[in-house]
């Protein structure tokens, strides 16, 4: 391999950890994507959501965005970034930093608009509770995209990674030299029927 492609690539060990590290991350990102409902099993807005269980949810989206931040981070302080595959793998870490940081906010204006629906019971004027229930199945709906978006682009990354080993180990010289194969092994007779 030429020196100056030698320089491109990332040691397989470190590319190996950095996968581990964004399926992990990718994994934390859907999964809280697909168990953090709003709606109920008839794909209703509870009359009385859970304000708290709300605003866990924008706690935990701001703790995995916090992840996500750090990885990006991580990664940045690497020599590693300043490679091809690297600077490709970086970005697809800054989008999915900046992703995920937009969860928490959207999971705390459901929370918000949760406080605010039961006061919002006058009989005679449903349009106040209608507009706070569909602006919370928004908001709700808007931060768990940014965590399935967040998730896909850490997937990217780590395909990004992955592509990069493959090319690595199409390249590498043999582990040991091949010779043309032996003959097969001699039988009496063989040659003669």
């Amino acid at each position: 391999m030429k020196p100056d492609f030698q320089r491109d690539l990332i040691p397989r060990d470190d590319a190996l950890h950095l996968i581990g590290a964004l399926n992990a991350m990718k994994d934390k990102l859907h999964d809280a994507a697909q168990r953090w409902e709003l709606l109920d099993e008839n794909g209703h807005v509870p009359a009385a959501p859970s304000y708290a269980a709300l605003l866990q949810h924008a706690t935990d989206a701001q703790d995995l965005s916090r992840d996500v931040l750090r990885l990006a981070a991580d990664f940045a302080r690497s020599p590693h970034h300043t490679t091809r595959t690297g600077r490709t793998v970086l970005k697809q870490l800054a989008s999915a930093a900046t992703i995920s940081s937009h969860a928490a906010p959207h999971f705390t204006e459901t929370a918000e608009a949760a406080l605010t629906l039961p006061r919002t019971t006058d009989p005679t004027d449903p349009t106040d509770r209608h507009y706070l229930t569909n602006r919370m199945v928004i908001d709700h709906a808007s931060a768990r995209a940014f965590l399935r978006r967040a998730s896909e682009s850490l997937r990217d990354a780590a395909k990004e990674l992955d592509d990069h080993l493959g090319v690595q180990r199409f390249l590498a010289p043999p582990t040991r030299r091949e010779g043309p194969p032996e003959p097969p092994p001699f039988r009496p007779g063989g040659l003669h029927r």
